[in-house]
């Protein structure tokens, strides 16, 4: 059964998101709760598939930015919608450089463009849990996200990377065991469609996992033709 936390401390803003849950998936399981304190220990009790949570709650301005740190600690991967009357233009970035999924700002959106958004939260999170359960565990030591909202993690270990390096190592991963030329890279880097600045960004991926894993060597130089995603643990036990 999918079971929503709705954490809102306006009861009529709380109950409409509910209501508007309850009208896109019927048989949904909708936990309201009003405070920080109270979600808190839902959160650290509950199985949540989707959290939607308020920036500020009572007179504690940023308790949603508590809580997003709570879940990302206890349930890494459940899915946080934020939904705050707090300008979109200044709050998304911040909220997702916490890893929450999206962000709506209240009284600019419509109840088709809610749904909208939680639907699909709620479908990418339910495909990225089949393909986990259907991996056995030694294949998934990288895990990537759809969505680009998460950094990606290696052997559970969170990699620090920006979004362009992110997208070239999705293609490296994608395609493990074949040449990657730099043409083909070039197709993901926005600017600087170039030999060099793809040498770069690969060297930043390095970095960032050689900072949880010192022995990385899941990246191969080919020279004069690109990279190929070598499989590390193979390496390894060779």
């Amino acid at each position: 059964m999918t079971r929503v936390a709705v954490i809102e401390d306006d009861l009529p803003t709380s109950n409409q998101l509910a209501g508007w849950i309850r009208a896109a998936r019927p048989g949904i399981t909708v936990d309201q709760w009003f405070d920080r304190d109270s979600a808190e220990a839902a959160l650290a009790r509950e199985p949540y598939d989707v959290v939607l949570l308020d920036i500020e709650l009572g007179r504690e301005r940023h308790a949603g930015v508590a809580l997003i740190n709570a879940i990302n600690k206890r349930s890494a991967g459940v899915p946080v919608l934020v939904v705050s009357a707090m300008p979109a233009a200044i709050y998304r970035s911040i909220m997702k450089a916490l890893d929450a999924w999206d962000y709506l700002q209240k009284t600019t959106f419509e109840e088709a463009d809610f749904s909208e958004t939680f639907l699909e939260i709620l479908r990418v999170a339910r495909e990225r849990r089949a393909r986990q359960e259907a991996v056995p565990a030694a294949a998934g030591e990288l895990a990537l996200d759809p969505l680009w909202q998460r950094t990606p993690t290696w052997r559970g270990e969170r990699i620090n990377l920006p979004l362009t390096a992110q997208r070239i190592l999705a293609t490296l991963y994608q395609r493990a065991g074949e040449v990657v030329s730099y043409e083909e890279l070039f197709e993901v880097v926005k600017s600087g469609r170039n030999r060099d600045n793809v040498r770069k960004h690969v060297s930043t991926i390095r970095d960032a996992f050689r900072e949880v894993d010192p022995g990385f060597e899941g990246i191969e130089n080919v020279p004069m033709r690109g990279f190929r995603w070598a499989e590390p643990t193979a390496k390894r036990r060779a």
